[in-house]
């Protein structure tokens, strides 16, 4: 979505986390947010919505928060409670972890949890994509609590999208979250990744919250 946000006239910071633990990713995202000038919109995928949330809290620079079928966890409150509420449909299954804490995802599950909507590099509908292999190859930490309540922003500054076919998160799940935030929400009918086989509709959402931000 990257070209698109740019083509538009947005500057677009994707940000590169290390992956170690909520609290690093928190702190290495806030930085980020607060090295930019003028208003921000703060987008974050799955694991990527505790994050967000916690790095924006308290910015009056920040204008919205779009979650794409993320988590939304409270504060305190663990994922792992979120997921017994409303298990994932495969990516529970998938999940490994090693000596150390660290998650693991076996590929060939994932897959199925990522599959795509559209041929990917010629393959048919739902092939395993690039996104998945590199998705699974990196490790996160299990100890993934919230952090922070999205709050302090107007009613249409949080967005939800969620993903009817998501099998990472439980759709339900994602639901649940956007309603207990008060999130303006919207559904897709996607795998776990919309913005991989809906970039433009993605894309529009994010240019709406921005919109909305500056009213």
């Amino acid at each position: 979505m990257i070209p698109i946000l740019q083509r538009d006239g947005f500057n677009v910071i994707a940000v590169q986390n290390p992956l170690s633990s909520l609290a690093g990713e928190v702190a290495w995202t806030r930085r980020v947010i607060e090295d930019q000038s003028g208003p921000v919109v703060v987008v974050g995928h799955s694991y990527g919505g505790a994050v967000i949330t916690g790095a924006a809290a308290g910015n009056p620079n920040v204008r919205a928060l779009v979650y794409i079928a993320a988590y939304a966890p409270d504060v305190g409150e663990p994922i792992g409670a979120l997921n017994a509420l409303f298990p994932p449909t495969a990516l529970g299954t998938a999940l490994t972890i090693d000596a150390v804490g660290f998650l693991y995802v076996d590929v060939t599950r994932l897959c199925r949890c990522h599959q795509v909507s559209r041929p990917v590099r010629g393959g048919p509908a739902g092939t395993p994509d690039a996104y998945s292999r590199c998705y699974a190859g990196a490790p996160r930490r299990d100890s993934l609590r919230g952090n922070a309540r999205p709050g302090g922003l107007a009613d249409d500054s949080l967005v939800f999208l969620v993903a009817r076919e998501d099998q990472a998160i439980n759709p339900d799940l994602e639901r649940f979250m956007a309603r207990r935030m008060g999130a303006r929400t919207s559904e897709i009918r996607s795998s776990h990744v919309p913005f991989a086989s809906h970039p433009n509709k993605v894309t529009e959402l994010i240019e709406e919250a921005a919109s909305a931000g500056h009213e």
